[in-house]
């Protein structure tokens, strides 16, 4: 069923971005909103529902497919699109994005993120698969295991990574590419994944840990949010 279900986000989000191209070219601001808005969303809903799925047996190797599978299925599907806003920050800072447009975009990708919680909260209510019954009533399910000191320097160190990374393989073709951040990303999962959850998405960590935010808004914004964009900075001034 969750499957079947983040398989439904997919394709409704093809859908939704094709009709975005075919109708709202002459409107930039619109289409470009849209399209990032459309994209974020799938990556927040997906997430949302594998987020569940991290007790299934075998543990982690059944998570950490999906998060490849996924995370390919991802780059395949959304081309064009940043879907975080440290990604969106680079071309504001070099000049290559105007800041209405980049702040559009960022501005889209935290809509989404919220359009996407409330949406999958809707459809655990509907209790469509066995792990949807427990997840409304986790309140904030802190993926934050070890001190603030520590998943700060673990998502400064997640973010550089990961960023260096996706610089470096610009060069390669993009059929192969996909395949490499896919398997950064499980990688990364995998090494911090208990510690912090392994986010460096602003939007996706808020989309995820909404509730942890309102809770404790200082030590997330921290660690999911200045972490992130502090290590997407130091690898602009660095390259």
């Amino acid at each position: 069923s969750s499957l079947l279900l983040m398989s439904g986000v997919v394709v409704t989000v093809g859908l939704c971005r094709r009709l975005a191209r075919r109708r709202l070219r002459s409107h930039p601001l619109l289409f470009a909103f849209l399209l990032e808005m459309f994209s974020t969303f799938q990556i927040c809903a997906c997430t949302n529902e594998l987020s569940l799925l991290g007790d299934v047996e075998p543990k982690p190797h059944t998570a950490l497919t999906l998060t490849y599978g996924f995370t390919v299925l991802h780059g395949l599907t959304l081309a064009g699109s940043t879907c975080n806003p440290c990604g969106t920050l680079q071309p504001m800072w070099g000049g290559g994005t105007s800041l209405r447009m980049g702040g559009l975009k960022i501005a889209a990708q935290f809509v989404a993120a919220v359009l996407a919680r409330v949406f999958m909260h809707f459809i655990w209510s509907l209790e469509m698969a066995e792990p949807h019954p427990g997840a409304l009533s986790q309140g904030c399910s802190s993926p934050m295991q070890t001190t603030e000191m520590q998943a700060f320097c673990i998502e400064l160190l997640f973010s550089v990574v990961f960023q260096l990374a996706v610089l470096r393989a610009e060069s390669v073709n993009p059929k192969y590419r996909v395949h490499l951040v896919a398997l950064l990303i499980t990688m990364l999962v995998y090494a911090g994944g208990n510690l912090t959850g392994a986010i460096f998405n602003p939007a996706l960590a808020f989309s995820l840990h909404a509730d942890c935010f309102y809770d404790k808004f200082l030590s997330y914004s921290l660690v999911y949010w200045i972490a992130p964009c502090l290590g997407k900075f130091l690898i602009f001034y660095v390259f």
